[in-house]
Order: structure tokens, then sequence, then C-alpha cells
């Protein structure tokens, strides 16, 4: 898979007053490089009670019938490691007013929970992960497209920080990941995505940014 389709114009679109689907926006950009902590800003300022965050990493595809040793051999940073697909579908039953139950992602054993998550059509939905503006089907769901766009030097140093201190890896294994597949898939697939979207923010969290998505998101909910 690859980004080989031409970039088209995109207008930021809105529900218009009285009408009821979810407002829909997308932050994609780099791991490391702070697009779950603006995700989590605007939802914090916002609310819980209207606007709901799903991760594009929820949506890993269940490795339950792969061998043990083979799954950390996966390649995470492709698209095909997902199943973005099911997340489409489940953005378009959202917008149609129905719950979904969310899958739950193990990765500790490359697998899914049997447990979900019931997700309730609010009035926003943020769909966040590396390659949320990857394929046309998911992003053309978004109303907003939005891409942090942050030096490769800081996302590592945040990779090695997390993956360290809350994964309990090496120094040496994050190394030889980030290697292997994030960087070469950042630069096949993420780094180009952002010609999608309606807005770059530059350097991780910026105060601005997440005040202009959560007054756009306001603004929205105001009308209804």
């Amino acid at each position: 898979m690859a980004l080989t389709d031409a970039p088209t114009r995109h207008a930021p679109t809105w529900p218009i007053p009285g009408e009821k689907r979810p407002l829909i926006i997308g932050f994609a950009g780099g791991s490391g490089s702070g697009k779950t902590t603006i995700a989590n800003a605007v939802v914090d300022a916002v609310g819980t009670d209207a606007v709901m965050l799903i991760q594009h990493d929820s949506y890993y595809r269940d490795q339950s019938d792969v061998p043990l040793e083979d799954r950390s051999r996966t390649n995470f940073d492709h698209p095909d490691s997902l199943e973005t697909e099911l997340l489409i579908e489940h953005l378009e039953e959202l917008r149609d007013g129905l719950c979904i139950e969310r899958p739950v992602y193990d990765f500790a054993t490359h697998t899914r929970s049997e447990e979900t998550v019931t997700v309730r059509p609010e009035s926003a939905i943020i769909v966040e992960g590396i390659l949320v503006l990857v394929d046309p089907d998911l992003r053309n769901l978004m109303d907003l497209r939005i891409y942090i766009d942050t030096e490769s030097d800081l996302r590592l140093m945040r990779r090695l920080s997390r993956d360290i201190l809350e994964r309990g890896r090496t120094v040496e294994s994050v190394l030889e990941q980030y290697l292997a597949t994030v960087r070469p898939m950042h630069q096949q697939f993420v780094e180009p995505s952002k010609r999608y979207a309606d807005l770059i923010v530059p350097e991780g969290y910026n105060a601005s940014a997440v005040s202009a998505v959560t007054s756009a998101i306001q603004n929205v909910l105001a009308v209804r």
C-alpha cells in the first residue's frame, strides 16, 4: 500500500445547524509527535460528555492465530496491521446515531480481548493515530484533518522514554524497531499523509491549536 493518489482539496466541513450527526476530527502525526496529548487536551477542555476519543491503535488486527514468538515481528507501523475497514464501519454507524463496540487490543499478547468498549455517538468524535490520514475512505469521513508535525529527533526521544518507562523495553530494542520499521514507515506513509491535513500543528503540543479545535467543537455544539 502506498500513497500514490494525487492530493485533493479538502475544505473542513461542519454539521449544519439542526443536523445531529457527530463532528469527526482526525489527529495524525508520527509516533511521539504529541498528537495524543493534544487530542486528550481537547477532550478535557470540551468534556467527555460531548467528545469521544477513538484511537486507531485499538483496531490492530488480532494475531491469536499467529505463534506467540512470531507476533512481535509484525510491522505495526504498516497500514495493513490495522483493521481500518472496521474503524470506518464504526464511524459510519456513529454518524447514523448508533452505538458501537470498540475492540480492546492487548499489546502484551498482540491479540484482541474478548471484552469490548461501548462507544456512544457523542456530539464530536476525535480519531487519533499515526495513519488516520492514509486511507482515503477513512479521511473522507472527517470534517477536520489535523497533522502534528514534530522533528524526528524529538519524536524518537519521546518514544524511547515511553517504551522504556511504560513498556519495560530496552534502549536497544526500541532503537532496533525504530530503524527497522518506525522510521521507514513514517517516511513511506505518515509524512506523505500530511498533504491531506487541513491544519498542520508544529512541534507537538500547541496551546493555540488546542484552543482552535476546542472552539470549533463548542461552536458546533452551540447551534444544536
